[in-house]
């Protein structure tokens, strides 16, 4: 990005309100310097970029493989189908399906994502060349002693890694972010998880009341993939994950794809997937996707002074001309076709 401010005119999703408002947004140097009211600004839309709260994007080199089994077979380390698959590629084809990956999340509207990264250091160092020069904000949580030297620790779940106490430990001591897969397939987890207060719970899929309570109170943000948790039949019910106490407890929700073995890396999907299943209220989901670029340093929300991660949606000559709510319409049915503009960090997609 040059020296000469760049301006984006639309009707902007401001804040983490996401309040419509017709605008001129300002640039310098990959920072928002200032938002200027336009009544005659275009009709295109301008939406905060998202943040992929929970990938595996290892597993693009597994993608659709059309394997069958449970949990266990399929994900659980060591000897779950996916980890066999891992351990069996070649760095070349892992980088390079994670780099795919990520340019899919990028041009639909994604700027980043907390990444669970299988294999020690060198699949850490993997992920990082996938990245290299992308503009495209990532979170590493390692495992097997990538967490060393990444930016967090990743557990599977509290009864699958032995010694957790000790890893917990010495990622605290290193001032890493700590995660815990906890209550996918059940409940069991979710207490042990939470007692390490981390720093972000995946799935809670089958959360009691007063675990969600407790994760609203102690402000544990909730990445959930319901997308995966289906797929993967570990629920078969708009009662789980149980979004709607989620929300009437205050929980903070982040929103997650979890393995590109099975799904998409793609949020819009997930968006419109959790819309038609568990019918939250749109701006919360839209926040939801939104807001885990927390663990990027800085949210994606557009605000003067925030780093610049937007994007445009072209809603003339589209259906999107005519929604009576934008922020659903982001939700339920925009496409790719219809993004224009992408603002990542200070690069011009």
């Amino acid at each position: 990005m040059g020296k000469e401010p760049l301006i984006i005119s639309g009707t902007a999703l401001l804040g983490e309100e996401l309040m419509l408002s017709p605008v001129d947004i300002i640039i310098e140097r990959g920072i928002i310097t200032a938002i200027e009211d336009n009544p005659r600004a275009p009709t295109d839309w301008i939406c905060p970029a998202f943040f992929n709260a929970h990938t595996h994007l290892g597993d693009t080199i597994a993608m659709d493989c059309s394997a069958g089994g449970d949990l266990t077979a399929l994900v659980t380390p060591p000897d779950g189908l996916k980890h066999r698959m891992l351990s069996s590629a070649s760095r070349e084809d892992l980088v390079a399906g994670m780099r795919g990956s990520i340019w899919g999340m990028m041009a639909g509207g994604t700027a980043g994502c907390a990444d669970f990264r299988e294999g020690g250091h060198e699949g850490v160092t993997a992920l990082e060349d996938a990245c290299r020069g992308l503009g495209f904000h990532t979170l590493i949580f390692g495992r097997e002693g990538g967490e060393r030297i990444a930016g967090g620790l990743g557990i599977s779940s509290s009864r699958d890694v032995p010694d957790v106490e000790r890893a917990v430990a010495a990622a605290r001591t290193a001032g890493k972010k700590i995660a815990f897969h906890a209550g996918e397939r059940d409940a069991e987890d979710i207490d042990a998880a939470l007692s390490f207060d981390p720093d972000l719970i995946i799935h809670a899929t089958h959360a009691t009341k007063n675990q969600l309570r407790f994760c609203a109170e102690q402000e544990i943000p909730i990445a959930i993939c319901p997308r995966s948790n289906w797929i993967l039949e570990v629920t078969s019910s708009s009662r789980h994950p149980p979004l709607q106490l989620m929300e009437e407890l205050g929980c903070t929700l982040w929103l997650g794809t979890d393995n590109v073995m099975f799904v998409p890396p793609d949020l819009r999907g997930e968006m419109a997937f959790v819309s038609a299943v568990y019918k939250p209220d749109p701006a919360g989901l839209l926040r939801s996707a939104v807001a885990g670029s927390a663990l990027s340093g800085t949210p994606f929300f557009i605000r003067v002074g925030a780093r610049a991660n937007l994007f445009s949606l072209v809603t003339e000559k589209t259906g999107l001309y005519f929604s009576r709510d934008p922020v659903a319409s982001i939700t339920k049915r925009a496409s790719f076709a219809s993004i224009g503009t992408s603002v990542f960090n200070l690069e011009t997609q």
